[in-house]
């Protein structure tokens, strides 16, 4: 870059080159301040007596930022304990590497229960029921494990439900729309987990359609994959969707990342008008602006006959290195204060009754989710692939996209997936639902 003309650098003059003596002594010099400043940090941190908790999750960007501001800000600031915060989409995989080379983080916050009982069954997670108190959390959400409870939650969503545009206002309309395969926008894309979108369709649609007792058994692995219910599942999807269907609409399905499938709703006339998605996506700014509501899925999906179940999903944090300032941090994290400034912006919800935000602090349709989420008298089903060990997870996630292109392929890839469960060193959850009261 060239220096402005008013720059003392930009004045003409001669120049003089330094001799090498002189060379020697300015890099000497600027090797001996550079040692100084690495020096002098590392004394205030240690005049600060501010020891480092590593934490890892998939925030990225902005949502890392506010998650640094409102929930790692306030506890930094307390114990004076620096948290070195590493985000990343795909952290399973980053989670994978930093184990296998022995340098795991002290803390991380992973979305599959199925995922950390693994990493429990190989001794890898500390224990954390003397940590967070007892009855914060139900057993859907802290599920016991061998007498030990690994992880907890700090935010939720509520599936189970369909997006759709506010001017969409007739339920018969919606329940013509489910009807078209067109009008669905569905999006499978997502880096290196792409086609979870596709589990979340053929999860609730099993639960919707045989309830959660036979969800519960195929979740834990007690159900084959071509059980008639499950396989069941997969026609539905496939008939609602259209998957192996026109090209264009199963091409941009799959070419659509997630984050993007309700854009076609907003276009002149609307492409789509129906999503089936968590509630985290009414924080879109497409939904916000097409002033989004929900309807149950169970209305719309075929032959369902569970009434008041829901699938759910979460944030749930476990503790690999048993550490003072790592303690220090579970604690924070499970604390009414940190769950209810992570989910103040609508980003979630948390399933700690003493975190709910005030009556009026949100909007309607987050309280009347929340609400849901939270009524003793629901069924709430922990999502099944997120619930599945890692390798039966990520094979049905494949499954989902290689389905949509060809769905005269289900029997092979249900035989796979019934292969993979027949696996005896796979860890499977004891239970993924409660009941209601």
């Amino acid at each position: 870059m060239n220096a402005p003309a008013s720059s003392p650098a930009a004045a003409p003059g001669p120049r003089r080159r330094l001799s090498r003596r002189t060379a020697r002594t300015v890099t000497v010099v600027a090797s001996c301040l550079a040692v100084l400043a690495a020096a002098a940090v590392v004394g205030v941190r240690t005049l600060r007596q501010e020891p480092t908790v590593t934490l890892l999750a998939n925030w990225t960007d902005r949502d890392a930022r506010y998650f640094r501001d409102t929930v790692l800000g306030p506890f930094e600031r307390k114990y004076h304990v620096h948290v070195d915060y590493q985000g990343s989409s795909a952290e399973s995989q980053v989670l994978s590497a930093d184990v296998e080379a022995g340098t795991p983080p002290d803390v991380v916050v992973l979305t599959g229960p199925g995922e950390l009982a693994a990493y429990a069954a190989q001794k890898k997670l500390e224990p954390l029921e003397n940590l967070v108190p007892q009855g914060d959390f139900s057993e859907s959400w802290a599920t016991p494990l061998k007498g030990h409870v690994y992880w907890f939650p700090l935010k939720a969503d509520l599936k189970s439900i369909v997006w759709y545009p506010g001017r969409l206002t007739e339920e018969q309309q919606r329940k013509k729309a489910a009807l078209r395969p067109d009008q669905w926008c569905l999006g499978m894309g997502s880096g290196a987990t792409s086609g979870w979108p596709g589990t979340d369709w053929i999860e609730d649609i099993l639960l919707q359609q045989y309830g959660p007792q036979t969800y519960e058994r195929w979740a834990r692995g007690a159900l084959p994959w071509r059980s008639k219910e499950v396989k069941g599942a997969w026609t539905t999807w496939r008939d609602m969707v259209g998957a192996g269907g026109p090209r264009d609409l199963v091409l941009r399905a799959l070419r659509t990342e997630y984050q993007k499938a309700s854009e076609p709703a907003a276009a002149h006339p609307p492409q789509c008008t129906l999503e089936h998605q968590a509630s985290f996506v009414r924080t879109y700014p497409r939904w916000n602006d097409l002033r989004g509501s929900y309807e149950p899925s169970s209305r719309l999906i075929p032959r369902a006959t569970a009434r008041n179940a829901w699938e759910v999903s979460g944030d749930l944090v476990a503790l690999l290195h048993d550490t003072p300032q790592a303690r220090k941090l579970i604690r924070h994290l499970a604390s009414a204060g940190a769950q209810r400034a992570w989910n103040a912006k609508e980003s979630g919800f948390s399933v700690d009754t003493a975190a709910q935000p005030a009556t009026d602090s949100t909007a309607p349709w987050h309280r009347s989710l929340a609400r849901t989420l939270l009524a003793p008298d629901a069924v709430h089903c922990f999502d099944a692939s997120d619930a599945m060990p890692p390798a039966v997870r990520d094979a049905f996630a494949q499954a989902t996209i290689d389905f949509l292109a060809d769905p005269h392929s289900l029997d092979g890839l249900l035989k796979n997936l019934d292969r993979l469960r027949s696996d005896e060193n796979l860890t499977w959850l004891l239970s993924v639902c409660d009941h209601g009261s």
